[in-house]
């Protein structure tokens, strides 16, 4: 098993990617403790894993309080004489679909504020656990949107940039440290596209699930949206100690909808 005797902290793990990356790293190996703000999503997630056989714990917390985020890594650490694996897939409040000439401060600000100070809180914890025990792998996920310019994607593009910057950053000052760094681009995975989800970031104007994944099929080389299953396998690789040459980059997780 790729992550056997690992521990991995995943913030918004009760979302549809964090659910699937907290399955797939449990059914790796790893004992994972799962953080996010709605207990009920959390504990279904913790529920699947116990079924499967795999270890999960919950916490609700909210990544962008800083004593929290201290506190819970400073707990898990305690318990279990470390954390191997800190990723951080929470949502920042993005928004799509508005000119950025007719867009407000707040909205542009708001996924940029909150990506970046929920990776900055959660990495810095973790970081430093793992530069006492001289190894760890610290993993955070966008849309790829910073690497490019597509009009309409609104606050996106900013706060995807932020994030990777923050993590070649990160990722030069620790890796003599053992501990590495790496994301994961993607968009529109199947399982997580909902009308709900696509009008929260794209408002009214946004398109419906099924007309959003024949869109972005067509765009992608490889005509298809990338999977669940895509984006969590690639997490475990990368978590792992096959990844041991990685860090400071992003796996491209898109279909080919970005060719970089």
């Amino acid at each position: 098993m790729l992550l056997e005797n690992k521990n991995a902290v995943i913030y918004g793990a009760g979302g549809g990617i964090g659910g699937g990356v907290a399955r797939t790293f449990a059914r790796e190996g790893a004992r994972v403790f799962l953080a996010g703000h709605t207990r009920e999503s959390l504990e279904a997630v913790a529920a699947d894993i116990a079924a499967a056989g795999g270890s999960a714990e919950v916490a609700v917390l909210d990544a962008l309080d800083e004593r929290a985020v201290e506190e819970h890594v400073r707990g898990v650490a305690s318990e279990v004489g470390g954390i191997d694996v800190s990723f951080n897939l929470v949502s920042r409040g993005d928004v799509q679909g508005i000119p950025l000439v007719e867009m407000t401060i707040e909205d542009l600000m708001r996924a940029v504020t909150t990506g970046l100070t929920a990776n900055f809180l959660t990495a810095r914890a973790a970081g430093r656990r793992m530069i006492e025990q001289g190894s760890g792998v610290i993993l955070h996920l966008n849309s790829a949107s910073g690497a490019g310019a597509m009009p309409g994607m609104g606050s996106t593009g900013p706060a995807d940039a932020a994030t990777e910057a923050f993590m070649r950053y990160l990722a030069a000052e620790v890796g003599p440290h053992g501990v590495r760094f790496c994301g994961i681009w993607t968009a529109g995975v199947a399982e997580t596209l909902s009308d709900e989800k696509l009008s929260g970031v794209g408002g009214e104007n946004a398109p419906d699930a099924r007309t959003a994944e024949e869109m972005i099929s067509g765009m992608a080389a490889l005509r298809r949206v990338p999977r669940l299953a895509d984006v969590a396998e690639t997490a475990a690789f990368l978590a792992s100690d096959r990844a041991a040459g990685m860090t400071g980059t992003m796996a491209n997780v898109t279909s080919g909808l970005v060719l970089r």
